[in-house]
């Protein structure tokens, strides 16, 4: 019987022009896989950081292996929101201040850890941001 692997879903959203869902992803396989086995696939992995770095770890290890000298490697780290303007406030979707746009956002914080070399570029960590304090700053607010 067939299941869902992380490397069937990762080619799955890579390869796909539109909108990915599960049942997009049952109808592409003939319905080999059910919209509710992907469902509870997606349900039940962790998909953190240290899953990440397991699937990145042996790539960038090659990677070092075979890069010369001379080349480049440097760790990028990014700290980046995705606007949730309609989305009910919670932990993670809360007002942060976009450095980018010079002004408060709502939405979606996360810090990514990215590997480059001049001919690879790996994700190897991300971590959504969760506000436990709310913070107020008179004179802004």
């Amino acid at each position: 019987m067939m299941t869902c692997t992380l490397d069937l879903y990762t080619d799955y959203l890579v390869s796909s022009t539109g909108p990915t869902t599960a049942m997009g992803l049952s109808r592409l396989l003939d319905g080999t896989l059910s919209h509710d086995h992907i469902t509870r696939w997606l349900g039940s992995t962790v998909l953190g950081s240290a899953a990440l770095w397991r699937q990145a770890k042996p790539l960038i290890r090659q990677a070092e292996a075979q890069r010369k000298v001379e080349e480049f490697a440097v760790f990028i780290v990014d700290d980046s929101i995705l606007e949730k303007v309609h989305t009910d406030a919670n932990k993670l979707i809360c007002t942060h201040y976009g450095q980018s746009q010079q002004r408060f956002v709502k939405g979606l914080d996360f810090v990514s850890l990215l590997y480059q070399t001049s001919a690879l570029a790996l994700p190897i960590a991300a971590e959504l941001v969760a506000k436990n304090v709310p913070v107020y700053n008179a004179k802004t607010q």
